[in-house]
C-alpha cells in the first residue's frame, strides 16, 4: 500500500523540516519540503493519507540488545546483587519456560516496543524458532540469536545448542523482516575453544556474532583468575572480535580493551538502565565514541530494566554521561538520538535503516506533539531526549506496513496476548 504522510515535521539526516513523505513498495519514494523537493513518484496513488499536522516523524528506534521473552520476568527479581539476580532467581525461572511461552512473551514484548516507537530489535534468547514465528506474524523487524554456552564436562552441551541455533536459521532464512546471528552468551559461560568454534561457524555462514562482554566486576575477576587476562583480551584470543560482532554492556573495560575493540571494528551496545539497576557500573561511552567505535543503544531484558522503552534509555544515555563526566556537552540530545537510530542500523548491517531519506526502507514513527511535555517544540532533538516518554507515539510503520495507527494495533490481538501471558506467569510462579 502506498502511504502519503502530509505536512509533518520530519527528522531528516541533516535537518528537521516540515515535509510530505511518500512511501511506496516499503520504501521512502520521495520527500517534498521547502528545500530540495524531489519528484513525486510516477503514477503514485496513495492508498493511505496521514495528516502529519502537529506531529513529528522520526526513523524507527532500534533496540540493539534485548531478551524479549524476559518480559515474563518483569518486576519479579529486583533489588538483588547481579549473581543473586542471574543465578539465584532468573535462571531457575527460565528453566520452566517452553517454546510456546517464548512465543507469547515475544508478542508481549513487541506490544511494548511498538507502542514506544521501536521498529527493530536485536535479541538473544532460547526457542528462537518460536520467537521468529511471533515476529513474522506481527511485521516487526528483528535480528534473533539463540544464546550459546559450553560445559567443559560435557562437550555435547554446547554442540546441541549450536545445532538448535543453526536449525532455526535454516528454517527462517530469507524472511524479509528476520535476520540471525550466532550468540555465544558471555566469557564466563563459554570456554575459549567453544568461542573459537562458534566464531569459525559464523565466518563460514557469513553470520554476525551477538554476545555479552565485561558486564560486571565479578566477570572481570573470574576471567582474570581463569585465563590471566581481561574478558576483552580473552575474546580477542578466541577470534570472537570482528567488524560483524556486537558486544553488549562493556562496563568494566580498560583503555586497552577499548583500543582492542576499536581495532577490530566491533559494535558496542550500551544498556545504561540495566547496568545501573544491577549496580554493574556505567560504560565509558565517551571514550568509545572518541576511539571511533560504533556505539548503539539497547534496553537489555525487562527482568533487569524493567521496560523495553527506548525513550527512557535514550533520555538516560543523554543525561548520565553529563553527570558522571561533569561535562554538559558529554553526549548531546542529537548524538543520543543518532546512537538510538543510525548507529543501531549499522550494528544490524542495514544501511537502509536509521534515517529518513529517499530510497531507505520505510521504518517510520509518528509522535503527537500536542502534549504538554512536548510543547513548545523549540528543539525536536531535545524534545525526544529530555521530554518524550514514549506515550507520544501514535503511529508505527515497518517496511511500509502500518503496525499501529492512532495507538491501535493492526497486527496483534493485545487482549489475547495479555491473557496468555497471565496464564504463563501463574504457572511459572512469578506472582
Amino acid at each position: 500500500m502506498n502511504i502519503l504522510i502530509k505536512n509533518v515535521l520530519t527528522v531528516l539526516p541533516e535537518s528537521v523540516e516540515t515535509c510530505s513523505v511518500y512511501v511506496s513498495n516499503g520504501k521512502i519514494a520521495s520527500i517534498q519540503n521547502d528545500g530540495e523537493s524531489q519528484a513525486i513518484p510516477e503514477n503514485f496513488k496513495a492508498g493511505k493519507i496521514i495528516d502529519g499536522t502537529g506531529k513529528l516523524l522520526i526513523p524507527g528506534l532500534i533496540n540493539a540488545h534485548t531478551h524479549a521473552p524476559m518480559t515474563l520476568l518483569r518486576n519479579c527479581a529486583d533489588d538483588l546483587l547481579f549473581d543473586d539476580w542471574l543465578f539465584g532467581k532468573i535462571m531457575p525461572l527460565e528453566e520452566k519456560l517452553t517454546g510456546e511461552d517464548c512465543y507469547w512473551a515475544t508478542m508481549f514484548a513487541m506490544i511494548e516496543m511498538i507502542s514506544t516507537g521501536t521498529t527493530s530489535f536485536i535479541d538473544m534468547y532460547y526457542f528462537i524458532d518460536d520467537m521468529a514465528r511471533a515476529v513474522s506474524e506481527t511485521g516487526m523487524r528483528a535480528v534473533l540469536s539463540r544464546g550459546l554456552s559450553s560445559d567443559s564436562d560435557d562437550p555435547s552441551y554446547g554442540e546441541t545448542r549450536l545445532r538448535e541455533a543453526l536449525s532455526a536459521i535454516e528454517t527462517w532464512k530469507g524472511h524479509s523482516h528476520i535476520d540471525f546471528m550466532l550468540a555465544p552468551h558471555a566469557p564466563y559461560t563459554c570456554d575459549p575453544g567453544y568461542l573459537s568454534e562458534v566464531a569459525l561457524e559464523a565466518k563460514h555462514r557469513k553470520l554476525g556474532l551477538n554476545t555479552h562482554l565485561s558486564e560486571g566486576p565479578v566477570e572481570t575477576v573470574t576471567i582474570r583468575e581463569r585465563y590471566d587476562c581481561t574478558p576483552t583480551e580473552m575474546y580477542e584470543n578466541a577470534g570472537i572480535l570482528k567488524d560483524t560482532t556486537l558486544v553488549a554492556h562493556c562496563v568494566q573495560v580498560t583503555d586497552n580493551d577499548i583500543d582492542i575493540l576499536a581495532k577490530h571494528g566491533v559494535h558496542i551496545i550500551t544498556n545504561p538502565v540495566s547496568n545501573l539497576k544491577l549496580a554493574n557500573g556505567i560504560a565509558p561511552v565517551q571514550k568509545m565514541l572518541k576511539a571511533g567505535i560504533n556505539v548503539a543503544l539497547g534496553t537489555d531484558g525487562a527482568a533487569s530494566n524493567n521496560t523495553l522503552n527506548m525513550f527512557r534509555e535514550l533520555g538516560l544515555l543523554a543525561l548520565i554521561h553529563k553527570g558522571v563526566n561533569r561535562d554538559a556537552l558529554a553526549i548531546t540530545a542529537s548524538e543520543a538520538f543518532t546512537i538510538a537510530t543510525k548507529n543501531g542500523a549499522k550494528a544490524m548491517r542495514r544501511s537502509d535503516l536509521g534515517e529518513i531519506k529517499t530510497g531507505n526502507t520505510a521504518d517510520l514513527v509518528l509522535l503527537d506533539l500536542n502534549r504538554p511535555n512536548m510543547q513548545p517544540t523549540n528543539n525536536p532533538f531535545s524534545s525526544l531526549a529530555y521530554s518524550a516518554n514514549g506515550s507520544e507515539v501514535e503511529t508505527v510503520i515497518v517496511g511500509g506496513r502500518i503496525l499501529m495507527e492512532n495507538r491501535e494495533f493492526q497486527t496483534i490481538d493485545v487482549d489475547k496476548v495479555y491473557f496468555e501471558v497471565s496464564k504463563i506467569c501463574e504457572r511459572i510462579g512469578t506472582r
